[in-house]
């Protein structure tokens, strides 16, 4: 819940479960979700101690798809983004359109990520539940029609499921129209920040909220994230670290060639919808942390019970103040973009008698933070610059973390003072749509405060240019020679 001022006055949180009925396979209950949606907002209302709310807006996870009936009853659970089991119809995608022409009307590439690849493995593998689909819908229009609305989806959904013409502003005629799918069963696209409907009066009696309540369009999460970080124009990144780390930002004309393509860059509208939007992506973000904590940090971990503290703050005062001597390859996962190697294993060199347990982890930071310059350096050859980088997730709670990112980079790095920047972004879309503020410019401006800015050391980007350097030389040998492994 944020005021009219921008200032959180009420907030919830609750976890739902993810299933996995077969390998590689990840699937939602669909009315799991809806129930903890209403009791998140009931929650954050009552926290709040208000009864009138003017607007509703929603944050929500990419690519996800599920089948309803007409009365929105879920046919079957959640596909979610991360099940690839729809590769064999995104391979067919990019067999029947051609993988580059596909990107370069929808700004997606051929990926068993994308919604419409799972709606084409429910039309082939379930076809009794593809028959009694009403509509498709991803939890943007799904959260929203379960609110009150008519089946609309925002553009930045739209534009992520690979069935959307970027030019146009409409579901693909050509690409729907091949496949033998009707546009009937995918929900109207409209610009987010649009007013689209009411809160139902039963939801409104159980959130125990007194006035009319108007649904407003939100966004994917990177987008709301970027716009609660005060994204509204170039040249500005958002670094969210949390399990993965991803690096977005957006720009004034469609970025559709063939770089962008072979990088895995997806180029789709933003929640400002006269711009687009894309994201690097790097899927071991702190979770190599993580890890290197759980397998490696038992004595830490004791002693930080004990103080009473995070074991992480022990790990990172045993860090050197200096760069380290080793190369980490943060690989565990595979590469994300510009890469995009599953095969890739992570890896270290340097190794010697004389490392220690805050080295390694200072190499691991360092590891990290190339990544992010390396995606940095491919985006500005694509001709998306970014001078500046607003950190949100919880890798921007580490101070050592950020002033790395500053002394690698060479871009100065900011803190907000709202930490929860992707419901941060939904609430500012929700107050424009509601009529608050005239604008997203003008609610940026004053509602997004910043807490601190990390600039470069000179001489500390200077020793660190000279590493990442080797860095770059190192990274297509340390794949080809782990792949074999």
């Amino acid at each position: 819940m944020i005021n009219e001022e921008g200032r959180p006055v009420g907030q919830a949180s609750q976890e739902y479960s993810i299933s996995h009925p077969k390998t590689g396979w990840a699937e939602q209950d669909a009315l799991e979700v809806w129930q903890t949606v209403k009791e998140v907002i009931k929650n954050a209302v009552s926290a709040s101690g208000v009864t009138e709310v003017d607007a509703i807006s929603l944050s929500v996870q990419g690519d996800a798809v599920v089948a309803v009936d007409r009365r929105l009853n879920p046919l079957r659970p959640f596909i979610l983004g991360m099940d690839y089991r729809s590769k064999p119809q995104s391979d067919r995608c990019a067999e029947v359109f051609g993988g580059e022409n596909l990107f370069g009307v929808t700004g997606m590439p051929p990926h068993p990520l994308n919604s419409l690849t799972k709606i084409l493995w429910i039309k082939e593998q379930e076809p009794e539940i593809y028959e009694a689909a009403w509509k498709f819908m991803t939890y943007a229009d799904y959260i929203l029609a379960k609110l009150g609305a008519d089946p609309v989806i925002d553009y930045t959904m739209a534009s992520r499921t690979m069935a959307f013409d970027l030019a146009n502003r409409s579901w693909s005629d050509q690409i729907l129209g091949k496949l033998d799918i009707s546009k009937d069963l995918l929900s109207s696209a409209v610009p987010s920040g649009q007013v689209v409907g009411k809160l139902l009066d039963s939801l409104r009696d159980e959130f125990h909220i007194a006035s009319d309540v108007a649904l407003v369009t939100g966004g994917h999460d990177q987008t709301c994230a970027a716009l609660g970080a005060g994204v509204i124009g170039e040249r500005i990144g958002v670094d969210s670290t949390g399990t993965a780390e991803v690096l977005s930002t957006a720009f004034a004309e469609p970025r559709l060639g063939e770089e962008m393509y072979r990088w895995f860059y997806p180029c789709y509208i933003y929640v400002d919808s006269d711009l687009y939007f894309t994201f690097a992506l790097n899927h071991t973000g702190g979770i190599v942390l993580q890890w290197y904590r759980d397998e490696f940090c038992e004595v830490e971990k004791k002693r930080a019970s004990e103080l009473n503290i995070s074991a992480y703050d022990l790990i990172v005062s045993q860090m050197p103040k200096t760069p380290t001597k080793l190369f980490f390859f943060p690989h565990l996962n595979g590469t994300g973009t510009p890469t995009c190697d599953l095969n890739a294993r992570g890896s270290v060199l340097g190794l010697s008698l004389e490392t220690t347990k805050g080295e390694l982890a200072k190499a691991i930071l360092e590891g990290l933070t190339f990544e992010l310059r390396l995606n940095l350096d491919y985006l500005s050859r694509a001709k998306i610059e970014i001078d500046e980088i607003v950190a949100v997730g919880g890798g921007s709670r580490s101070e050592e973390w950020l002033k790395l990112k500053a002394n690698i980079t060479g871009r100065p790095i900011k803190t907000l003072k709202n930490k929860e920047a992707a419901c941060f972004g939904a609430a500012m879309l929700a107050a424009v749509g509601s009529g608050y503020y005239s604008e997203l410019r003008q609610a940026v401006s004053e509602c997004v405060q910043y807490e601190r800015t990390h600039e470069p050391t000179q001489h500390v980007l200077d020793m660190y240019n000279e590493k990442y350097s080797i860095y770059r030389k190192l990274y297509d040998e340390s794949r080809a020679i782990t792949a074999q492994i």
